[in-house]
């Protein structure tokens, strides 16, 4: 680790030819906590959908969602006693992953009597709304009755929307830029591209990058009074989340947390990193604009098309040479729209787009940690040569149906060499990241 005293020389370079490579991954999602569970899941095209009887107490159409089972329980695995005293449930899901990823990558969690500070090393992990467990439980009761000093002097750390890469500083010494950012769908993909431009430009040479949400009923309520939650398979908690469907009828709220370590290749090898998931070669984010039939709710079809071409361009990647896409796909009205502006976008007949999939069937939509928790199932299927199966798509929606032999539904051994992720939020904000293979042994 750095020394806090030594001067922090990345922050005096420049070096757009860095490479920029995955070197560990944590994941906290619905149907698996952990890689190597994930893997299976996704390979089993197993579901984490469940139904949720809080739902139902509360009489919300949709009934069903993806939460992390056991993760809670799990948290004092991770965390001290006088810590969790002071974390939300972002915070858990968001702490698990990283320290999950962060081992991944052969790296040690210091000791927080250690003071000596990462000044090469920082942090850049979103969410879509901060603390909505603490504050609709907490804080909203407690001061309505006038009770405010019941709060408790911890209650502001849980409640600000950096809690989550705050909490990664202290737990990790890190002294390079740690923020948070929010992009509602997109924030998880947008944070990759974050942290990959600033290793990339010489100003980090290790991020800590992802995103997380929790599962609260308040922050799941308004899409649910929005009626664009799934809520005509409340008994068949499997077969709700049905993106590309003809019979998708909104999609199912999700949470969790992914959590990617993004590294300088230089200084990976250097310290001799036994295992590379995959190369991020290129990334864009951009905005529509709310034109062009973009608004805060709908995507500008041109700017989505732009930021695929923005991406690819600055991968060196063409259209042709792009092996597979995990998809945003919801299970809303934007599905048949996403499909045609990735063919729009690459040039491509239906039958010449490439296989893509949609980790959200097995997950649901993991709104600010969908993201990160897609690209871990990304470079998982890159680096281990599989596509996974998207479920509940036999009934191809009529607009998809030209592309069907490029919808991946059975899941399939395939050897890929790049592979595209792709997210496209609320407020008209989009985000796409390209990942290539990496052999350490063939240092490409």
């Amino acid at each position: 680790m750095s020394n806090a005293n030594h001067t922090n020389h990345t922050n005096h370079i420049s070096q757009n030819n860095r490479r920029v490579v995955v070197t560990g991954m944590g994941i906290v999602a619905p149907n698996a906590h952990g890689l190597q569970a994930y893997e299976a899941a996704l390979r089993a095209g197993e579901s984490g959908i469940r139904f949720i009887p809080r739902l139902e107490e509360l009489k919300f159409a949709c009934r069903v969602g993806g939460v992390p089972e056991g993760l809670i329980e799990k948290a004092p695995e991770y965390f001290r006693e006088d810590e969790l005293l002071s974390m939300n449930e972002n915070m858990i899901y968001g702490g698990i992953a990283a320290i999950d990823a962060w081992r991944d990558a052969g790296l040690e969690v210091p000791d927080s009597g250690d003071d000596r500070v990462d000044v090469d090393t920082g942090a850049i992990v979103g969410l879509g709304m901060s603390g909505m467990d603490v504050i609709a439980n907490r804080v909203v009761p407690l001061v309505g009755q006038g009770r405010v000093r019941r709060l408790g002097g911890t209650v502001v750390e849980q409640v600000m929307a950096s809690s989550v890469s705050a909490k990664l500083a202290g737990t990790f010494a890190l002294g390079n830029e740690v923020t948070t950012n929010s992009s509602a769908c997109n924030t998880g993909t947008e944070a990759l591209v974050l942290a990959y431009q600033r290793i990339k430009d010489g100003y980090a040479n290790r991020m800590i990058a992802g995103s997380v949400e929790g599962s609260d009923p308040h922050m799941w309520g308004g899409f649910d009074s929005m009626r664009v939650l799934s809520s005509a398979f409340n008994e068949d908690p499997a077969r709700a989340s049905r993106p590309l469907s003809a019979s998708a009828g909104g999609f199912v709220p999700g949470s969790g947390a992914g959590i990617l370590i993004l590294e300088d290749l230089e200084s990976a090898l250097r310290r001799g990193v036994s295992r590379i998931y995959g190369e991020i070669i290129g990334g864009a984010v951009n905005s529509g604009g709310h034109r062009q039939g973009g608004s805060m709710t709908a995507p500008n079809c041109t700017a989505v098309q732009n930021c695929i071409r923005l991406a690819l361009a600055r991968s060196g990647v063409a259209a042709g040479d792009l092996d597979a896409i995990n998809g945003h796909l919801t299970g809303t009205f934007a599905d048949p729209f996403e499909i045609e502006n990735w063919a729009l976008a690459l040039g491509v007949e239906p039958d010449r787009l490439p296989p893509i999939n949609s980790t959200k069937s097995l997950i649901g939509h993991g709104l600010g940690a969908a993201g990160s928790q897609e690209s871990v199932a990304a470079l998982l299927q890159l680096s281990r040569g599989f596509l996974h199966a998207s479920l509940n798509c036999e009934d191809l929606h009529e607009r998809i149906e030209p592309y069907a032999v490029s919808i991946v539904r059975e899941t399939r051994e395939q050897r890929l060499r790049t592979i595209a992720k792709a997210s496209f939020g609320f407020g008209d904000v989009n985000g796409c990241v390209v990942f290539r293979r990496f052999d350490l042994h063939e240092q490409n």
